[in-house]
C-alpha cells in the first residue's frame, strides 16, 4: 500500500447467513463443526427441489417509521447493522451524521416481495396493500440504512452480479481517500429469489446436491442469503484493507475467460495496492462457484499468481452462493480468521468430494477441519469474486502490518 495513502480499517463486522447468526456462531461453524444451514427448498423452483444456503435465525423488524422499507433484504441487512450499534455509533458521534457513507452490494434488492406482488396482480387482478414498487429498486438498501441511521451523506449501491460488495470495498477506500467522507458502512445482502434461483436453473447452472467445488464431479451452484456489514474508518482497527483489484474482461455474459486472464490481472492488482509479494498471502478464498468453467480458470490463475503453496479454499458449500453479498461476507471470513491469528489464523475448510478434476493444476486445499496457520504477527489473506460479464474484484485484508495502525 503507498504509504502516502489513508489506510481503511474494517473496525467492526455483523454478519448474517447460512453460517450463523453474527461472529461466534459463523466461526463455529467455518472452523468447526456446526453445520451450515445448507437447506432443501421445495418452493423455489417449478416441480423440483434445490438446496439454499439459508439464514435460519430470528430477522430484526424495522424502525416502525421505515415500515414502507420493509422486505426481508433490508431486514437482513438491519439485523447485521445491529450486531455492529456501537461501532456505528461511535463513528457517528466521531465524525459527524454528515460524514459517513454507505456503499453496499447487492443483486435482489426486493424483488422476491415484488415478484409476490405481481403474482398476487395476475390472480386477484389487484396490487395488494403492501405491494410497493419501490421495493425492487436495487439501491433500497441502502436509502434504507441511510434512513434509518439518518446518515446525511452518500448512500448507494454497487449491483455487478457476483462482485458487487467487493467492488464496494475499493469504493468507500476511493471516497475516504478523496475526502468526500470520513467513513463508510461497507458490505453487502442479498436474500433468496424465486426470479434468481430460477434464472440460473434456467442456465442448466444450480447445482442437483451441494455444491462440489474443484471436483470433476461438480455440476454447478447452490443460490443463498445472507448479508455483511464492516465499519471502515480511518483512524482505528486490528484489520486493514490492503488492496482491491478490479478488472473488467468482458470476456462474455455468463463465463469467464478460461485462461483466467480477467482474474489474474484483478489478484495482480490487489498486489500492487498493497505492496505486498505473493508470499506474504497465506490463504486466497476461491470465488469458487463449482461451475466447470469458473473452477477450472480460477484454478490456473492461482497456481500462476502464487509462487508458493498458498492455502486455499472455496467456502460456497457452507454459505451458498450469495451473489451481491458473496464479496463482503468472503471477506467477512477473512476478517474472521485474521482476527485470531496470534492463536493462529484458523482456516475455513474446502468441502468436496474429493475427486480431482486432471484437467485443473493442483493446488493446496484446505481440507481438514481445525486446519491453522502457524501464530504470526502479521497476515495477508485475499478473497476472489468473479462476475458476470467478466467484472473481476480481488481483495485483501491484512493485519500487523505498519500500514495496519494502532489495534482497536
Amino acid at each position: 500500500m503507498n504509504v502516502t495513502e489513508k489506510p481503511a480499517f474494517l473496525s467492526a463486522l455483523g454478519m448474517v447467513s447460512a453460517l450463523g447468526t453474527g461472529i461466534a456462531q459463523s466461526s463455529e461453524t467455518l472452523f468447526g463443526d456446526r453445520p451450515a444451514d445448507m437447506r432443501l427448498h421445495e418452493d423455489y423452483l417449478v416441480g423440483e427441489s434445490t438446496i439454499l444456503g439459508t439464514f435460519t435465525g430470528a430477522v430484526d423488524p424495522l424502525p416502525d417509521h421505515l415500515g414502507h422499507y420493509d422486505t426481508r433484504n433490508n431486514r437482513l441487512l438491519w439485523t447485521a447493522a445491529n450486531q455492529i450499534s456501537d461501532e456505528i455509533s461511535d463513528v457517528i458521534a466521531t465524525f459527524g451524521k454528515d460524514r459517513v457513507a454507505v456503499i453496499l452490494g447487492t443483486s435482489t434488492s426486493g424483488i422476491e416481495e415484488g415478484t409476490s406482488g405481481y403474482r398476487d396482480r395476475l390472480t386477484t387482478g389487484h396490487w395488494a396493500e403492501s405491494f410497493r414498487y419501490e421495493d425492487q429498486e436495487i439501491g433500497s438498501p441502502a436509502e434504507f440504512l441511510r434512513d434509518a441511521l439518518d446518515l446525511q451523506n452518500q448512500a448507494y449501491v454497487i449491483s455487478t452480479a457476483c462482485s458487487s460488495s467487493a467492488k464496494a470495498f475499493g469504493a468507500a477506500q476511493r471516497l475516504i481517500r478523496a475526502g468526500l467522507c470520513d467513513a463508510v458502512l461497507v458490505g453487502g445482502v442479498d436474500s433468496l429469489c424465486r426470479l434468481t434461483v430460477r434464472g440460473f436453473h434456467s442456465l442448466s447452472s444450480v447445482a442437483t446436491g451441494i455444491c462440489n467445488p474443484l471436483s470433476i464431479n461438480r455440476d454447478g451452484i447452490n443460490i443463498g442469503e445472507g448479508a455483511a456489514l464492516f465499519v471502515m474508518r480511518p483512524d482505528r482497527g486490528k484489520i486493514a484493507v490492503m488492496g482491491v483489484g478490479e478488472t473488467s474482461d468482458a470476456h462474455h455474459p455468463n463465463a469467464p475467460h478460461p485462461d483466467g486472464i480477467g482474474a489474474m490481472a484483478a489478484m495482480r492488482a490487489a498486489l500492487e495496492q498493497s505492496g505486498l509479494p505473493t508470499d506474504a498471502i497465506s490463504y486466497v478464498n476461491l470465488h469458487g462457484t463449482a461451475t466447470p468453467l469458473n473452477d477450472s480458470m480460477e484454478a490456473r490463475a492461482v497456481h500462476t499468481i502464487f509462487d508458493h503453496p498458498v492455502a486455499v479454499s472455496s467456502t460456497k458449500p457452507m454459505t451458498g452462493h450469495t451473489l451481491g453479498a458473496a464479496g463482503a461476507i468472503e471477506a467477512a471470513i477473512l476478517w474472521l480468521s485474521l482476527n485470531q491469528m496470534h492463536d493462529g489464523a484458523p482456516l475455513p475448510r474446502h468441502i468436496w468430494d474429493g475427486v480431482i478434476d486432471p484437467g485443473i493444476p493442483a493446488i493446496n486445499l484446505v481440507e481438514t477441519v481445525g486446519q491453522r496457520l502457524a501464530p504470526a504477527d502479521q497476515s495477508a489473506m485475499m478473497s476472489n469474486s468473479f462476475a458476470f460479464g467478466g467484472s473481476n474484484v480481488s481483495v485483501i485484508l491484512g493485519r500487523g502490518f505498519n500500514n495496519s495502525g494502532p489495534s482497536s
